[in-house]
């Protein structure tokens, strides 16, 4: 694990915030990205988050409030390509509880009831730690990236990052933000920073993504939501295990899983 990421896990445990003393300062924007350049930038960043078409996603999210440590959950999520998604509620008190995403088309599924019930894509976003955040592990399917400038990051080791700054417009209803302000590490891609917006222009979250290795490879390995409507809400979202896997076409039906309790995955 680099230096940095290190340094970034110090001040997660103290609570610390990054914004604090995260800086940023424009740069000579001579080289603008084209539209083709941009999706290519975006589709690195995807890499560095999941960085398979089908996988098993395994997290736990620590909630934080007022800086201590409020509440522990553990998800297992199941991902396929067409923005299809599973989402299984591992910890105790949730325990049976599903969620499917099927392309702009969301169900929750709970252990007690004999029919999954329709969300809307604005439900996947309620409760401290949100499905979207939880299952969304790409921005290149469900947005279109417009590159705005150039950027010199400040991290909180004082150490300077140059970073493409790019915006992201959703393209589909379910998209978890309506925008993103993302900052990219220039040249590699990797995910710094993200502004989360509503469709009500009011900014939801900001999120920094904590650098490490998985498999001797780059790759994000948590993620760090501060909340800016109950600002005094912090969650940390750590990807303990992402692994390939393809589970078959049944368990993305809405119909088996709300008769099946019990799934042999």
């Amino acid at each position: 694990m680099s230096k940095l990421s290190h340094l970034f896990i110090l001040f997660l445990l103290i609570g610390f915030q990054p914004t604090a003393i995260a800086t940023t300062q424009n740069m000579d924007n001579t080289h603008n990205l084209s539209e083709a350049q941009v999706k290519q930038l975006v589709k690195k960043a995807d890499d560095f988050r999941l960085g398979e078409s089908s996988a098993k996603v395994v997290s736990e999210v620590k909630l934080y409030k007022n800086d201590e440590l409020d509440k522990t959950r553990q998800y297992t999520v199941y991902t396929r390509e067409n923005r299809e998604s599973l989402v299984l509620f591992n910890f105790q008190v949730e325990a049976g509880q599903k969620m499917l995403m099927l392309g702009d088309n969301y169900w929750l599924l709970m252990p007690k009831s004999r029919r999954p019930i329709r969300i809307t894509p604005m439900q996947k976003l309620l409760g401290e730690a949100s499905v979207g955040d939880i299952s969304t592990l790409t921005w290149s399917e469900d947005y279109q990236g417009e590159w705005i400038e150039s950027t010199t990051f400040e991290l909180p080791d004082g150490q300077a990052i140059q970073t493409e700054k790019i915006k992201l417009k959703a393209t589909t209803k379910g998209a978890s933000y309506f925008t993103i302000d993302l900052w990219l590490e220039q040249g590699t891609g990797f995910p710094i920073k993200a502004d989360l917006y509503l469709r009500s222009g009011k900014m939801a979250k900001e999120a920094w993504f904590i650098k490490g290795g998985r498999e001797d490879k780059t790759k994000v390995i948590s993620m760090v939501l501060n909340d800016q409507i109950q600002t005094n809400q912090k969650t940390v979202i750590e990807y303990k295990e992402i692994t390939p896997t393809e589970i078959t076409d049944k368990y993305y039906n809405p119909a088996y899983l709300s008769r099946t309790k019990q799934l042999d995955l």
